[in-house]
C-alpha cells in the first residue's frame, strides 16, 4: 500500500504532536471546571437567546455506558477497538405524547436502558419490564444503537437493535412489552453493525431497514481466530462489514436485498441517513465509512446508484462519522454534515458541510464542502451531530460530541498511531502490530460544540457560554422537545461516561411551531415526509427520519423556531406518498397532530 497523505501528515507533524497535545490536554481540562449553573444565565438569554443546563439528575436518569471488553488478544488495544457503543434514540414508545428515549450498554452482562418519560420533568427506566434491557448476554454480543419504526404500521414504534452479534428485533406490544421476533423477521445470524435507519425505500408504505456493517461478519470479536481484523487501509479500506438492505415484505418478514439493488461497498460504515436529495420523492442514502471515502446511493424508486464523486462528495478519504441533515440556508434542500478527525499539531482532516449547489440541468444534487467557511470545520476527534434550532430564531444550529480516549492527560498515543499509519496494509490489517495504548490518551478530554446560526452565513461556537462544558468522550447526541414546552432538548450518550441531559431554556419572546405526521397511505410513522413552512418571507424544509447522526435517533416530531412575532403563511407537508398537503391558518408556540389526507 502507498502511503497516503494521512501518513504523510502524522508522520511529519508527530514531532510537533508529542508537544501539543499534553498541553492542549491540560488547557481544555482547566477550562471545563464552569458547569451551567455558573454560567450568566441572562446573558446568555439576551446574546444567544437560550442556555442549556444539564439536568439528568434532577430528572432522575442515573445511566453510565460501560465499554465492551473483547478477546484477549485484543488487550493492548483495547480502548481503541473498544471506544463505540454509547448510543441514544428518542421514542414515543407507549404513543402517549411524551417522548421517551432508549440508551445502550456494550458490556455482556451489561442492561439497556428505556427512560420513561413521567410527563412531570421525570424520566423512569422501564427497560427491564418491558423486555429490552437484558440484550447484552454472552454469545450473543452487545449492543451499538438503536432504532424504533413501525414497520407493521400498528401505531406503536418498534425497536432495531443494532450489534456487534446477534441483531435483534422487537415488536411493540402496544407499549406494554416488546416481544423479540429476530427469527420470524429472517435477520442474518451475526452481524458488526454501528449503524442503522428505517426508511421506506421503494415508497410501498411499509417501512425497510438499512443497516451497515463495520467488522466484517464473519468476525467474532470475542473469540477471534486470527488478529487481521483490523482496516487493510487508513485511506481506501474495502474489508469492513457488508452493507444490509431489508426489504419489508408486510408480514413480519424482511428480504435482504442490497446487492440486487446496488449496494455493494465493503466500506466500514459509522453513520447513515436517509433524505430525498435529488426532489424525485425518493429517498437517498448517504454513509459515512471509516477509513475512506463518503458514499452518496441515489434511489430511483428500483435500484441505488452510488454517485458521491459525481456530486462531489466522494472524493477525499476521511474518517467519517456522522451524518446529519439541514437546510442551514433556509433554502428549502438540505445540507450535509460529515464528521471527521482534527487535533491541532497533528492532523487535520476537518469536518465536512456539503451545502447543494445547482447542478445539470438545474438539480441540485452538487455539493461544496463549507464547513471551513462557515466556521464549523475544526471540532476535534468528532462523532455525533445534530442540526435543531436550539434558540428558536428560525435557523438551524449545531451540537457536536467529540473526544475519543480519554486516559492519561500527558501522555499521547498519537506518535504509535502515526507509526502503524505509515505502514502497509499486511501492517496496519493485523492487531498484534498495534502498538499498546498502555493508559494513554488519544484525543481526550475535548471540548463539545454549540455552534448557533447567525442567518447570514456563520456558525459561532457558544458552548461555554450557554452551559455545555462536559469534556466526557462524547458519542451519539439526539435533540428533541422532552419536556413539550417548545424548546429543543439534547441529550448526549458518552462513551465510558455518564447519560447527560441538557435541558433547554429559550427565550420566551422566540415563537416556535412543531408538527406530529401520522401517515395512512405512507407508512404510519410518516417517515421519509418532508414539511416545508413559510413564514415572515422565509421557508425551511425538515424531514421525519428515523436514524440520524452517529448511533442517534431524534424526536420524530417536526420542530421550527420562528423568531419573534412571526407571521406563518402556510406548511405544505410531501407525504412519501406522494401526496401534498397544505396547512394553512397556523398559530405559532403550537403542536399540531397532522394526518396523511387520503
Amino acid at each position: 500500500m502507498n502511503r497516503g497523505p494521512i501518513a504523510r501528515i502524522l508522520l511529519y507533524l508527530f514531532f510537533i504532536g508529542l508537544i501539543a497535545v499534553p498541553f492542549i490536554l491540560t488547557h481544555r481540562s482547566s477550562r471545563s471546571a464552569m458547569t451551567g449553573s455558573q454560567i450568566d444565565r441572562q446573558d446568555a438569554l439576551r446574546r444567544y437567546g437560550f442556555y442549556l443546563m444539564e439536568d439528568s439528575a434532577q430528572a432522575g436518569v442515573r445511566f453510565t455506558h460501560q465499554a465492551p471488553v473483547l478477546d484477549a488478544q485484543l488487550a493492548g488495544i483495547m480502548p481503541e477497538v473498544a471506544s463505540m457503543g454509547a448510543s441514544v434514540s428518542i421514542v414515543d414508545y407507549n404513543h402517549d405524547g411524551w417522548p421517551d428515549f432508549y440508551v445502550t450498554n456494550s458490556r455482556q452482562g451489561t442492561k439497556n436502558a428505556l427512560f420513561r418519560n413521567n410527563r412531570d420533568g421525570t424520566f423512569t427506566d422501564v427497560a427491564p419490564q418491558l423486555g429490552i434491557a437484558d440484550v447484552n448476554r454472552p454469545g450473543t454480543g452487545v449492543s451499538m444503537g438503536a432504532v424504533w419504526g413501525d414497520y407493521d404500521n400498528d401505531g406503536y414504534p418498534d425497536l432495531f437493535l443494532v450489534k456487534w452479534g446477534k441483531p435483534m428485533l422487537f415488536h411493540n406490544e402496544h407499549g406494554q412489552g416488546f416481544s423479540d421476533v429476530s427469527e420470524q423477521a429472517g435477520l442474518p445470524a451475526w452481524m458488526n453493525a454501528n449503524t442503522a435507519l428505517w426508511f421506506d425505500y421503494d415508497g410501498d408504505g411499509k417501512l425497510d431497514l438499512f443497516v451497515g456493517g463495520y467488522y466484517n461478519e464473519d468476525i467474532d470479536l470475542w473469540h477471534l481466530k486470527t488478529t487481521k481484523i483490523m482496516p487493510e487501509s487508513f485511506e481506501y479500506a474495502q474489508n469492513g462489514g457488508r452493507k444490509y438492505l431489508f426489504h419489508n415484505l408486510g408480514n413480519g418478514k424482511f428480504e435482504e436485498v442490497s446487492a440486487k439493488l446496488g449496494i455493494k461497498s465493503r466500506r466500514w460504515a459509522l453513520a447513515c441517513g436517509a433524505a430525498d436529495l435529488t426532489g424525485d420523492g425518493h429517498p437517498d442514502l448517504f454513509i459515512a465509512n471509516d477509513y475512506g471515502v463518503s458514499e452518496l446511493y441515489v434511489n430511483d424508486g428500483r435500484r441505488f446508484r452510488e454517485v458521491g464523486k459525481d456530486v462531489g462528495v466522494g472524493f477525499s478519504p476521511k474518517s467519517g462519522m456522522n451524518v446529519a441533515f439541514g437546510d442551514i440556508f433556509n433554502q428549502n434542500n438540505y445540507a450535509i454534515y460529515v464528521s471527521n478527525i482534527s487535533e491541532a499539531g497533528v492532523l487535520i482532516q476537518g469536518n465536512n458541510l456539503w451545502v447543494p449547489q445547482e447542478g445539470e440541468a438545474g438539480t441540485r444534487l452538487h455539493y461544496t464542502n463549507m464547513a471551513n467557511s462557515l466556521g464549523v470545520e475544526l471540532g476535534g476527534w468528532s462523532f455525533g451531530a445534530q442540526f435543531g434550532d436550539l434558540n428558536n430564531d428560525g435557523n438551524l444550529d449545531l451540537f457536536l460530541t467529540n473526544g475519543y480516549i480519554s486516559a492519561d492527560r500527558n501522555r499521547s498515543y498519537w506518535y504509535d498511531f502515526a507509526k502503524v499509519t505509515a505502514g502497509n496494509s499486511t501492517i496496519i490489517q493485523d492487531a498484534r502490530n498495534w502498538p499498546a495504548f498502555d493508559g494513554r490518551s488519544l484525543s481526550g478530554y475535548q471540548q463539545k460544540r454549540v455552534w448557533i446560526n447567525d442567518g447570514a452565513g456563520q456558525f459561532e461556537d457558544v458552548a461555554h457560554n450557554v452551559g455545555v462544558t462536559d469534556t466526557h468522550d462524547g458519542r451519539a447526541v439526539a435533540v428533541g422537545d422532552l419536556w413539550n414546552n417548545g424548546a429543543l432538548d439534547v441529550i448526549v450518550a458518552n462513551q465510558n461516561g455518564p447519560l447527560l441531559i441538557y435541558k433547554n431554556h429559550v427565550n420566551p419572546e422566540e415563537k416556535w411551531i412543531e408538527f406530529h405526521l401520522e401517515g395512512t397511505k405512507s407508512n404510519r410513522d410518516a417517515i421519509g415526509a418532508e414539511v416545508t413552512l413559510y413564514w415572515d418571507g422565509k421557508k425551511q424544509i425538515q424531514q421525519v427520519a428515523a436514524g440520524t447522526g452517529f448511533s442517534a435517533q431524534n424526536d420524530l416530531r417536526v420542530h421550527f423556531g420562528l423568531g419573534k412575532a412571526p407571521q406563518i403563511e402556510k406548511a405544505v407537508i410531501r407525504w412519501p406518498s406522494g401526496i401534498a398537503q397544505i396547512l394553512d391558518h397556523l398559530a405559532p408556540d403550537q403542536l399540531y397532530e397532522v394526518k396523511e389526507a387520503r
